[in-house]
């Protein structure tokens, strides 16, 4: 689309992501919640939804709800209530879906979203609401027939809705990102999108720039990754854009998102809340939360992405992209943690963490937790090298590979490959003597002016040492002996 008519409109933009939590049992029965059992095998008749079967409230949910919250500055509700949304699909075998209307768990939250140019952009969050899934419909093994999954029914789930704050696609993408990064941190959601365990609904409307009258809302659906969230919103914003600048209107309707075209489909027109007929849930008590239990769920969380991040770079001295690198993961952040530990050279053990550890991490395809080196012997290493007993190239060319299969220490490896460096400045100085009667002429060019010479002299240099001759002390020794003749 032409930049300038894009620029004559405004996207407003609100997201509802619904995040599957890893509890054990379901939200309202004590049936397995686990993804990738045998179809239909995960239910019972509380999940079936059987006359007489009545639901209990799983306290893990609660907790985890409550724990959300706190991580993204929600006021938590000291009281609520359950309701029923009720609608008809073929794999909600009640005809109904236990939620929370009024009175959601969570409420005024937000969340702080970084920019490429240091900026910070806040997302409103509306509320924070804990309810029950669905089945799962599957239209692709039977030519003939859709089949029904019930397995996900009663799974529980919680609803993240933002006010409509986001502007851009760009910007959706880093609020859903730094969301998948919270609730793993959190340990309440493993966050992949493409198993169906995190989803997001994205409300988009387009008006005149500076008009404060919201355009029409559209809701798409269906899109199982954060890149496609982003694809759904840039390809909507432009077609509503169009449909506008044609003089055509807008309808308020659910669309979807088809990947491979990259282009939204009308679905049906958008249900109001009213059509679901919301009523008070008569088989659960109101929900009561108390200072104490918040406090209790308070003290057990764990650090989050935004505080690492500024102590990296507040206290550690960290550049915001290591920062940045280094929390992108818990299980990267930790590891780091584990050695700064032992060792408070951060910089050098950012760049071992982001560089051969990762970059063996990738390689191998596997996660941290496999990683065969323990945090103590990487904090050896880097030990080494500060001590100057051995180079940064020795150890990332020699030892660290030995180290990935070797039991043996550190200091046991570098001995055994004969890489410890010679710092002794006599035997430096047997090497360098060595060097000059081997080199005259290129001595007799270094008196008459050519003092990029040194170079020359430091590589014959660790030659003769085989590699062992401490850089920083030699180069010094060695310009010494070189001005003095």
């Amino acid at each position: 689309m032409d930049e300038k008519l894009r620029g004559k409109y405004e996207a407003v933009i609100g997201l509802e992501v619904h995040a599957q939590l890893l509890t054990s049992s379901k939200a309202y029965s004590s049936d397995v919640n686990e993804y990738g059992a045998a179809p239909n095998s995960n239910i019972s008749a509380i999940t079936l939804g059987h006359p007489g079967t009545l639901p209990v409230v799983n306290k893990k949910t609660i907790e985890y709800a409550i724990k959300l919250g706190l991580a993204m500055n929600c006021k938590i509700s000291d009281h609520q209530y359950f309701a029923r949304k009720n609608y008809f699909y073929p794999d909600l075998p009640k005809g109904y879906q236990i939620t929370q209307d009024t009175t959601p768990i969570c409420t005024g939250g937000f969340i702080d979203l970084k920019g490429e140019d240091d900026s910070m952009t806040r997302i409103g969050i509306t509320r924070i609401h804990m309810e029950e899934d669905a089945g799962k419909s599957i239209h692709d093994v039977d030519i003939y027939d859709t089949l029904v999954d019930l397995n996900r029914a009663g799974t529980p789930l919680l609803e993240i809705v933002t006010e409509p704050d986001l502007r851009s696609s760009k910007e959706a993408y880093h609020y859903l990102t730094e969301i998948r990064k919270l609730v793993r941190y959190l340990e309440i959601c493993d966050g992949n999108m493409e198993e169906g365990s995190m989803r997001c609904d994205a409300n988009i409307s387009v008006r005149l720039k500076g008009a404060a009258k919201l355009g029409t809302k559209v809701e798409v659906k269906n899109m199982n990754s954060i890149r496609n969230v982003q694809k759904a919103i840039e390809y909507e914003i432009n077609r509503q854009i169009e449909v506008l600048e044609s003089g055509g209107s807008l309808s308020q309707e659910t669309r979807g998102f088809d990947a491979l075209g990259n282009t939204t489909i009308s679905m049906r027109s958008k249900e109001a809340a009213n059509d679901y007929r919301y009523f008070p849930e008569p088989d659960l008590q109101p929900l009561f939360i108390d200072e104490k239990q918040v406090s209790e769920i308070k003290s057990e969380m764990p650090a989050l992405p935004k505080e690492l991040y500024d102590r990296y770079v507040n206290e550690y001295k960290l550049s915001p992209y290591d920062a940045n690198n280094l929390t992108d993961s818990k299980e990267i952040a930790l590891f780091f943690e584990d050695i700064i530990a032992l060792n408070d050279n951060y910089k050098s053990v950012a760049n071992w963490v982001m560089g051969e550890i990762k970059s063996y991490l990738n390689e191998k395809g596997v996660q941290i937790d496999q990683f065969p080196i323990s945090a103590i012997k990487i904090s050896d290493l880097i030990k080494l090298i500060d001590d100057g007993k051995i180079s940064s190239s020795v150890a990332s060319q020699k030892i660290f590979p030995e180290m990935l299969t070797s039991e043996e220490s550190v200091i046991e490896i570098a001995e055994r490959l004969n890489v410890i460096q010679v710092s002794n400045e006599g035997d430096l100085a047997g090497f360098i003597e060595e060097v000059i009667q081997s080199n005259p002429s290129e001595v007799e060019r270094y008196k008459n002016g050519e003092k990029q010479l040194v170079g020359f002299f430091m590589g014959q240099l660790m030659k003769v040492s085989k590699g062992k001759a401490d850089p920083k002390i030699a180069n010094s020794l060695l310009r010494e002996k070189l001005n003095a003749i």
